[in-house]
């Protein structure tokens, strides 16, 4: 686990609720990880940008999502650009959502769909480089690509960031990481066909105790979906908040 002063670019450095109610929201995240939150006032009549903090490092941030956005956790990725990666990203068969666009003095940033219907951000760090603490309890840990179509997928990701993948030996799903450079950075399995969700980014963060967190999930309104079960490394579970987006949580051996 680790605090960080800057992400290295192609790495996972911020998540992100879209959320219809803040107040719900606040209250299960932070009776869920122990986290603490500042509302800040965006520009106009956009409402707050929350930040949400675990042991005073930012960790995550929630705001009320537009009339049919839809309630979800969304990935960020640092990039030195967030033009040419878009550019880049069109070139490779992705499809930009939000053009490049400032987010006051914090940064640049972009929206971008990939070939398999993926949605995440890139962030061109400015004023603030997103997460500040990581891999630990209550902090961003893992972002897993959920999809129909690994090898498109593949290929996208290395053209885009230069990942790298190789899929895990063992068990009965296939499951591949993502490594940026020499450092694992997110991990990617393939959808069944007859799968409920389409292709998305799945965000864990960490636990101290997954089967401790699946009851009090219940107990704060959420609902368990994936009960907690053993994974390479440690224990897992995904969940729905009561507002309906979709996380998951992870035990174990946690990067530096």
């Amino acid at each position: 686990m680790g605090e960080r002063t800057s992400h290295t670019p192609g790495t996972f450095s911020w998540a992100e609720l879209a959320t219809t109610d803040t107040d719900g929201a606040k209250r299960f995240y932070t009776e869920l990880f122990g986290w603490d939150y500042e509302d800040q006032p965006m520009p106009g009549d956009a409402g707050a940008y929350t930040m949400l903090r675990r042991d005073g490092k930012d960790v995550a941030a929630l705001f009320e999502a537009r009339e049919g956005m839809g309630t979800f956790w969304g990935s960020y990725v640092t990039v030195e650009s967030a033009d040419s990666t878009a550019a880049r990203a069109s070139e490779l068969g992705g499809t930009l959502m939000a053009e490049p666009f400032d987010v006051m003095e914090a940064g640049r940033m972009a929206v971008i769909q990939d070939p398999t219907g993926a949605v995440f951000s890139v962030w061109e760090p400015r004023g603030s480089i997103g997460a500040t603490f990581v891999n630990g309890p209550g902090a961003l840990t893992l972002n897993q690509l959920n999809t129909s179509d690994p090898e498109a997928a593949r290929r996208f990701y290395e053209g885009l960031f230069g990942w790298r993948t190789e899929e895990m030996p063992g068990g009965d799903q296939r499951y591949w990481g993502i490594y940026n450079g020499d450092r694992m950075n997110g991990g990617m399995m393939e959808l069944a066909s007859e799968a409920p969700a389409p292709p998305h980014w799945l965000i864990y963060f960490g636990s101290e105790d997954v089967d401790g967190h699946a009851e009090r999930i219940g107990e704060l309104g959420g609902q368990v979906m994936v009960p907690p079960l053993d994974v390479p490394g440690g224990r897992i579970l995904v969940a729905q908040d009561p507002q309906g987006a979709v996380v998951g949580l992870f035990a174990g051996r946690f990067d530096d």
